[in-house]
């Protein structure tokens, strides 16, 4: 639903809009399909080639935002908004819709910086807003979903759209049993294609020892015989990265039976740690034929080891020769 323009506000634009806080700077004014058209709103809106650009008709003069710091106009198919220090830029479509449901400028994501771009892949757009960037694909995003912060920091290290991760599915949302197995192991996910969701964690000292301060991760969601989903995790202050893995039922009883295709099914879905050693790798592998190995069932419940088998890339590689080589590297 579109901002409705006070009555006075009506009466007064065209007389004293120059006089309004938060105007676009002077420039010649037009009136076009019976709307007064101004500033650097107007400049935009004729750069773009005026009614027979996606925008149509303005439906309302221009207006100052509700913050005071810059200014709009509504179009038939979208608006710009303005403001001294991000210049004048058009937001439409999908991008709109979901700017406007989080608030407008007043939301997280602020005002726009960018006019929409169109993606390397010729198919989707994206946009930048000051909080965070919207991304949209006609087929693979399932709608416009805006993607900042820590999370966008890490989807960038891993090519944006065109990475791992693909585009994202959904917003940010709050979630619980982020960097931890408790419920109030509480973070934020964002879910990306294929069933993979980057993850961040303010940090809590009873959650993996990576997230005890803030972390950021992904998971996949793995659903393979032995394994639901694999974890990765990285502390943002120390770098210590970790592994987590979810196994089923099976995977409690049979994965230790061959360590190679246990390997294979925690990262079918999920991206192995980046730049990886061989000692890293080495490490981790024998820390889940470990817990593969010694995941009896507890006679509380569960498995001994408890509901995820947790490989630290930070022990060290230790030889297989003898028992108690393997007792230290299971951390028993």
């Amino acid at each position: 639903m579109g901002r409705k323009l006070p009555a006075a506000l009506l009466l007064a634009a065209g007389i004293v809009g120059s006089l309004i806080m938060g105007t676009s700077p002077a420039a010649a004014d037009e009136v076009i399909c019976g709307e007064l058209v101004r500033g650097a709103i107007l400049e935009k809106y004729k750069e773009m080639g005026g009614q027979t650009s996606p925008l149509g008709c303005p439906r309302t003069p221009e207006q100052p935002t509700p913050d005071g710091q810059g200014a709009f106009t509504h179009f038939q198919g979208g608006s710009i908004y303005w403001t001294g220090s991000t210049g004048a830029h058009p937001v439409w479509g999908a991008i709109r819709d979901s700017w406007e449901s989080q608030g407008w400028e007043r939301g997280r994501l602020g005002y726009p910086v960018s006019d929409e771009l169109t993606n390397p892949d010729g198919e989707g757009r994206r946009q930048q807003f000051q909080g965070g960037t919207y991304y949209w694909h006609p087929t693979k995003s399932n709608g416009a979903h805006a993607v900042g912060g820590r999370i966008g920091e890490l989807w960038g290290q891993w090519g944006y759209e065109r990475g791992a991760f693909g585009y994202p599915m959904t917003d940010e949302y709050n979630a619980v049993q982020v960097g931890g197995n408790l419920s109030e192991n509480t973070g934020v996910r964002q879910r990306f294609q294929n069933d993979r969701f980057l993850l961040w964690s303010p940090g809590q000292t009873n959650a993996f020892e990576t997230c005890h301060s803030e972390c950021v991760g992904y998971l996949g969601v793995t659903n393979e015989p032995w394994v639901k989903q694999t974890e990765v995790y990285t502390n943002l202050g120390n770098g210590k990265r970790s592994v987590h893995v979810t196994p089923t039922d099976a995977g409690f009883e049979d994965a230790d039976d061959d360590l190679q295709e246990n390997w294979r099914q925690v990262w079918a879905n999920t991206p192995l740690f980046p730049n990886a050693t061989q000692t890293e790798i080495n490490s981790v592998s024998k820390q889940l034929y470990c817990h593969a190995a010694f995941a009896f069932p507890s006679p509380g419940g569960g498995h001994f080891g408890g509901p995820t088998w947790d490989l630290e890339t930070w022990r060290a590689d230790i030889p297989w020769d003898s028992a108690e080589a393997l007792r230290t590297q299971c951390n028993w």
